[in-house]
């Protein structure tokens, strides 16, 4: 459903399963630029985001009070929605203490927009919230974002691909339950490399409904 590209790179991409079943919505993905979040910093130039929505794909339903408050994250449907291992490897770091902020859409994400600087400031952890990470080979791969209390591995466990690792949340730098998910070179996020990813053959781009 929606537009896929084909991945084609200069280094090879590592090859992931999505981390997740059901239906997201793809947003900063490396497919329609690089770096895909607008920065290098922190080996993001491949991240790419995914956010749970319905049928419709909304991740919530939105009205007047959207657009001038901020939300509590259990509105939206993929709030503790199941995050998966996207590739076979050795857990090598979790943060799972994070509280869940509210959502900012609207008017509000504006207002929380101008709050980045500090939490790149923070460093990548205040960046990443509530995370995973899993080695594999002499790649590490970061998922990100998750919710509170929810990781459900141990740092030198052995994880397989599917196998669920927390749930969705709100968690780090983020305006509403989502998943960010990158690939870097070394476990020193102030020194690794960005490396490519892709998800079987292709390379979901913005706006495409992954449906998993």
């Amino acid at each position: 459903m929606g537009n896929a590209v084909t991945v084609e790179m200069t280094v090879e991409p590592l090859v992931l399963a999505y981390p997740f079943t059901g239906r997201w919505l793809v947003q900063n993905s490396p497919g329609d630029r690089v770096p895909s979040h607008g920065t290098t910093r922190f080996a993001s130039s491949y991240a790419i985001d995914f956010v749970p929505v319905d049928g419709s794909g909304r991740s919530a339903a939105f009205g007047l009070e959207s657009l001038f408050r901020s939300e509590q994250p259990e509105k939206f449907i993929g709030f503790g929605r199941d995050v998966l291992a996207p590739v076979r490897g050795t857990v090598a770091a979790i943060h799972d203490s994070a509280a869940d902020h509210p959502a900012y859409r609207g008017l509000r994400s504006l207002g929380y927009a101008m709050t980045q600087r500090r939490r790149v400031d923070a460093g990548w952890p205040a960046l990443a919230g509530n995370h995973v990470m899993i080695r594999s080979d002499v790649t590490v791969v970061a998922l990100c974002h998750l919710q509170q209390g929810s990781v459900e591995v141990q740092v030198g466990q052995t994880v397989r691909i599917g196998q669920r690792l927390g749930r969705c949340g709100n968690s780090g730098n983020s305006t509403e339950p989502h998943l960010h998910v990158q690939a870097i070179s070394s476990m020193d996020i102030s020194l690794a490399d960005a490396v490519p990813i892709r998800f079987g053959d292709t390379l979901p781009t913005n706006g495409t409904i992954v449906e998993a």
